[in-house]
């Protein structure tokens, strides 16, 4: 995780590029609900179910995150998925294939809320592409429990750094140390994603995957939490120049980071 994020502001139209959602898709949505509410202090109410059944995250009656489950007989990764912006969701699409990903789930409306695209990477990392109509994205940032960054985990940043500038607009601003593998993405010189090529660190069973960070108000009362309410640490909290942080799973092993605000 690199550099301090900037969000924008309340209901801002995002830029095309810029991370505006994340969704996690669950087996048993109910105690998924239950797990997230204590830990982050979410309220729920019903989204769009184009997709089956489908909850979008509240704080303080704003939304941050949404919520699906998954069919019964579909053994799909459990994992939190970031949605980046576009104006043209089918013209984005058409450029992900271009450029070398994969288009696995439309373009399609979701409602009057927007239109949706779920897609991957070359190196097979799963992200969404949100076109907003009603439905902007996520509501509030800067406040524990919200998104405060999104970070892929790669082999290597190179080849996926050009396909993400290709497709999407970014400047890449690249850590430049041998034993450091990491490129900042930047929309107009704002950072808003960051890629990290940890070689053969990189699980073996997840290979390439977007990790999203959620802020916290302090890092180790949450992985107490987490672990009493049947989570996992997966890597203890240790001090970075951007906080206090630590990676966790929850009950059904979706993986995320948490991150306590150095200021």
């Amino acid at each position: 995780m690199t550099e301090a994020r900037e969000s924008a502001g309340p209901y801002a139209r995002r830029a095309p590029g810029g991370p505006c959602w994340v969704s996690l898709m669950a087996h048993e949505l109910a105690a998924t609900e239950e797990f997230y509410a204590e830990l982050f202090g979410w309220e729920f109410q019903p989204g769009p179910q184009q997709l089956g059944p489908y909850v979008r995250a509240l704080l303080d009656g704003r939304e941050v995150a949404g919520m699906g489950q998954l069919p019964p007989d579909r053994r799909l990764p459990i994992a939190w998925t970031p949605y980046l912006a576009t104006e043209d969701v089918d013209g984005t699409a058409d450029a992900v294939r271009l450029c070398g990903g994969t288009v696995a789930v439309g373009p399609i409306d979701a409602a009057e809320a927007g239109r949706l695209a779920i897609a991957s990477d070359p190196a097979g990392a799963v992200f969404g592409i949100w076109q907003g109509a009603a439905h902007l994205g996520t509501a509030i940032t800067g406040v524990p429990g919200t998104p405060a960054w999104n970070e892929l985990l790669t082999v290597e940043t190179e080849s996926v750094a050009k396909f993400y500038a290709t497709a999407f607009g970014y400047e890449e601003d690249p850590v430049v140390d041998a034993g450091f593998d990491y490129v900042t993405l930047r929309l107009d010189g704002r950072p808003v994603a960051g890629l990290h090529g940890v070689g053969n660190a990189l699980p073996r069973d997840r290979g390439s995957h977007w990790q999203t960070y959620f802020e916290v108000a302090d890092t180790d009362a949450a992985l107490r939490l987490v672990a009493e309410l049947g989570g996992r640490v997966l890597r203890p909290a240790h001090d970075s120049p951007h906080g206090r942080v630590a990676t966790v799973a929850d009950p059904e092993g979706a993986e995320f980071s948490v991150v306590q605000d150095p200021h």
